[in-house]
């Protein structure tokens, strides 16, 4: 979550949530208001009989009388469940650009088949959300509190009136691995068959990936990485620690540019602010940059200091999604690609 996106953690009190419908309004207006949907069909795969719970990470268990069908998720979640067979009805979060293609965060979704209950931040539509019918809301979190990633504070309560438990992963503070075996619990316990030979396949080649990053971490410990992400008048650089792929990729011997203690404090931990004239604080040989629309990507910079970085002269500029979607298929590639970027690395910084 680090980066540009924390700082909405600071904003939820001005975020509206989509209007001040109360429950019954929403509830009588159920199956209106359904035109981003593919229909109310599209839902996972045929669920199993009997009851159903699922332990999640604030240690809350969710249960209903039958294997969820009406899935509603975060996109990052629907984008990892479906590359394990399970789909969602419903998604919120960043999902769909201007153009009308799918978002970084969407994965693999055809976001043609669900239904879009909120594409921005503050953004969830009750109307939608109820019109599903949902057996579970599922979502990430990234505090210790056990705050639901992308429900909007505003209308939580009314949001958690229509019926649904809730399930929260915890990808704060912990390294990748954890959220990764947590999100597969999960498709496993909405019926998913965690034995097939592609999610075999897949997490094997996650491990393969964790192993060369370590062994090109090794082979160029003097190689330093430094995490950002762009907006018009700030860049941030990101800490190693809270995050949960910067944290797993230092365990395997990555060498970061790591701000001060002090510098962390004004994000609660997770990034220093920098202006664009002090871009070239630190020296970095390889720069990972944030690459979700809520970031300016690095084509589209267009500061003077940025253009001379070494890292960026030497065209030693990488994509980094510090949202990764949970599933081993899709973050096998962000371990190669450091890897990769590491082992032909030259010293820049």
């Amino acid at each position: 979550m680090s980066n540009a996106r924390a700082t909405h953690l600071s904003r939820r009190g001005i975020l509206a949530a989509g209007g001040a419908l109360g429950l019954g309004a929403v509830l009588a207006a159920c199956g209106d208001d359904d035109a981003k949907s593919g229909g109310s069909d599209k839902g996972t795969t045929a669920a199993k009989s009997g009851p159903w719970s699922f332990k999640d990470d604030r240690g809350q268990t969710a249960k209903t009388d039958r294997t969820p069908a009406n899935i509603v998720s975060f996109i990052g979640v629907a984008a990892a469940l479906h590359d394990y067979g399970i789909e969602s009805k419903g998604v919120f979060g960043p999902t769909e650009l201007k153009d009308g293609k799918a978002d970084v965060q969407a994965g693999d979704l055809d976001i043609s088949k669900v239904t879009i209950i909120g594409n921005e931040w503050g953004q969830f539509n009750i109307e939608k959300y109820a019109a599903l019918s949902p057996d579970v809301l599922l979502t990430t979190m990234f505090d210790s509190s056990g705050t639901l990633w992308y429900v909007p504070e505003e209308s939580k309560k009314k949001i958690l009136a229509v019926g649904a438990p809730t399930v929260g992963i915890s990808v704060y503070d912990v390294q990748l691995p954890t959220p990764l075996a947590r999100m597969l619990e999960l498709a496993k316990s909405l019926g998913a068959d965690t034995t097939s030979s592609t999610i075999t396949a897949a997490k094997k080649r996650f491990e393969d990936a964790a192993a060369r990053l370590r062994a090109a971490a090794k082979a160029k410990p003097d190689i330093k990485v430094l995490a950002g992400s762009a907006s018009q008048d700030i860049f941030y650089v990101s800490g190693s620690n809270l995050s949960v792929d910067l944290e797993y990729y230092k365990a395997l011997g990555v060498n970061f540019v790591e701000p001060s203690a002090a510098a962390l404090k004004a994000s609660g931990g997770w990034y220093e602010n920098l202006s664009w004239e002090n871009v070239d604080k630190y020296g970095a040989d390889i720069i990972m940059m944030d690459n979700r629309t809520s970031a300016i990507q690095p084509a589209d910079i267009t500061e003077g200091t940025w253009k001379k970085l070494p890292a960026v002269k030497a065209n030693q500029v990488i994509a980094r999604n510090p949202e990764p979607i949970l599933s081993y298929a899709k973050c096998a590639p962000l371990l190669e690609d450091l890897a990769k970027a590491i082992e032909n690395a030259k010293k820049v910084g």
